[in-house]
């Protein structure tokens, strides 16, 4: 029965919608920046993408807002890890999602961590907006991994997404892509 099984399961993925990945915008800093933005975000997708590397000047988190949103109402949850701790956390009602909790970004110099953002269903006005993030660093065997979840208790069609290094900023070379995503 095994290869019957194979056979019919080898199968099923060509009956599935496929995904595709469009590129939207991307930017790459210059110079020491607080925060980068993506603006008049074109609403012809199911949902979003970002992907970047990062470092930050001193300590801090990555922070996102919505359509230049800042009241209380996010919330975040995040599991942690650093090859000798791990840990969870969450908050509610806060002013931001946190995409990569305090110390998950890279500080070392020329080091820098991978992001993987996803904002999904993000012009449904029918419900919330839940985003999830991965991200990480290696510093030859010390580093971070950060697995985040958030949500923006809000309706509105996102348009615009503001990811700020509360530190002193990214620093030169940080790149971060946005992509719509077609399908499922």
């Amino acid at each position: 029965m095994t290869p019957i099984l194979g056979t019919i399961a080898s199968q099923i993925s060509g009956h599935l919608a496929t995904t595709s990945y469009q590129s939207i915008a991307t930017t790459t800093l210059s110079a020491t920046t607080a925060y980068i933005e993506f603006a008049s975000i074109p609403a012809t997708f199911r949902n979003l993408q970002i992907r970047g590397i990062a470092q930050g000047s001193g300590g801090g988190a990555v922070l996102a807002t919505f359509n230049s949103d800042t009241s209380s109402n996010y919330s975040n949850h995040s599991l942690y890890g650093d090859g000798g701790a791990i840990g969870a956390q969450g908050s509610a009602s806060t002013s931001n999602i946190n995409i990569c909790r305090n110390g998950g970004i890279s500080t070392t110099a020329n080091t820098f961590s991978g992001f993987v953002i996803d904002i999904l269903d993000y012009t449904n006005t029918n419900k919330y907006k839940t985003t999830r993030a991965l991200n990480g660093q290696d510093l030859n065997g010390s580093g971070k991994f950060n697995l985040e979840s958030g949500n923006w208790r809000n309706t509105a069609a996102i348009n615009t997404i503001r990811l700020t290094h509360n530190g002193s900023g990214f620093t030169q070379y940080t790149s971060f892509a946005l992509y719509g995503i077609v399908g499922a």
